[in-house]
């Protein structure tokens, strides 16, 4: 294939896959600093999970305004908007030292949240390609932003400080909004536009498939929702210091890479359930079992399975919705059967501190 053939088939993965890394970089930041820095303020167990999980009620509102946006104004202007989201919350957090300064930096970061995935399925979803590998690979690219995040962010914490931590994490999100510019699809005609902002959700509940792709989620999302609230904590109770604790917690998005490479073919078809089913048992098991040993190689092999686990099922999950829904109502779709996440980061914060003010970490 000649050089610019290839070129012009490279162009609409390059920027998307640039702001995506750069976006995810800025998200894996907040999994170390948030809790970590809540902790160092002195904040109890159930301070720490309502600071997580109290924002994500805008969440699962704005979530859903999120989708039906990127169908009505396209992905990539939503995108630009949850870039934009994420730069606000990033300086909220580099002046706060309160449990009200960091919630309000949080409702900032889960408005960026709620709008960024699903402008970025969306994107992803309209790459052309194999739809299941172009998931695995934007899942991957997401995910290794992730793990440098966590592994620079919990050097930056034992050498500078937190306050220097939330600076890089706004230079990180500056990054995001100027490569999120860049990008050359994800653009909707005004005739393919909705007349109402919500008339596509009535449409899509309908639909038996969108409900088992919101279960899946709520399971694919459950090891994050630990991963930016209490994993760091155990690891913590564990002795770990915070650059290896950084390190540590870049396991579980090396597991999600693995998933997202080498094991994305097996969602090839939507109609095939051993691989979730197997993906959730896996997840299930190794959440369970991250606890019971506080040795590095222990942890280090449960995190991994998590993130393959919890890996395999969000590509399930984004394959069953893009399969069930039309391009018009991808960002709806996407945004609807992304709700499991938005759940899971409300309910699962809040339940684990609860546990832990009661029972210990541990249990």
């Amino acid at each position: 294939m000649p050089a610019p053939d290839i070129l012009a088939r490279l162009r609409p993965f390059a920027a998307f896959h640039a702001s995506t890394f750069a976006w995810n970089f800025t998200l894996g930041m907040t999994y170390l600093l948030i809790p970590l820095y809540a902790n160092e303020l002195g904040m109890s167990g159930v301070e720490i999970g309502s600071l997580i999980s109290l924002p994500v009620l805008i969440q699962v509102l704005f979530s859903l305004l999120g989708g039906a946006y990127t169908d009505r104004i396209g992905a990539r202007m939503t995108s630009l908007a949850a870039s934009l989201f994420s730069l606000a919350a990033a300086l909220v957090f580099a002046g706060s030292a309160s449990f009200t300064g960091l919630l309000a930096g949080q409702a900032l970061m889960i408005l960026s949240r709620a709008t960024f995935w699903p402008a970025c399925w969306t994107l992803a979803s309209q790459l052309p390609g194999e739809r299941s590998r172009n998931m695995g690979t934007m899942n991957a690219i997401s995910s290794t932003g992730q793990i440098l995040a966590l592994a620079l962010t919990g050097m930056v914490i034992a050498r500078w400080g937190f306050r220097a931590g939330f600076w890089l994490m706004a230079t990180s999100a500056a990054w995001s909004l100027a490569l999120a510019a860049l990008v050359g699809h994800g653009q909707v005609a005004r005739a393919a536009r909705p007349e109402s902002l919500l008339a596509g959700y009535r449409a899509l509940l309908r639909r038996r498939p969108i409900y088992l792709a919101m279960i899946c989620a709520y399971i694919s999302a459950l090891p994050f929702s630990l991963s930016l609230s209490f994993l760091p904590i155990l690891m913590v109770e564990h002795g770990f210091a915070p650059d290896a604790n950084g390190w540590l917690l870049a396991l579980r998005a090396v597991g999600s890479v693995a998933a997202g490479v080498f094991l994305a073919r097996l969602m090839r078809s939507v109609d095939y359930r051993g691989a979730p089913f197997i993906a959730a048992l896996l997840s299930a098991a190794s959440v369970g079992l991250v606890a019971l040993y506080a040795t590095p190689l222990w942890v280090g092999l449960c995190l991994i399975a998590i993130g393959i686990g919890s890996g395999m099922m969000t590509v399930y999950f984004q394959t069953l919705v893009s399969s069930a829904s039309s391009i018009e109502q991808r960002g709806s779709a996407m945004a609807l059967g992304g709700l499991g996440w938005g759940i899971s980061h409300l309910s699962t914060p809040l339940m684990v501190g609860a546990f832990k003010d009661y029972f210990g970490i541990h249990v």
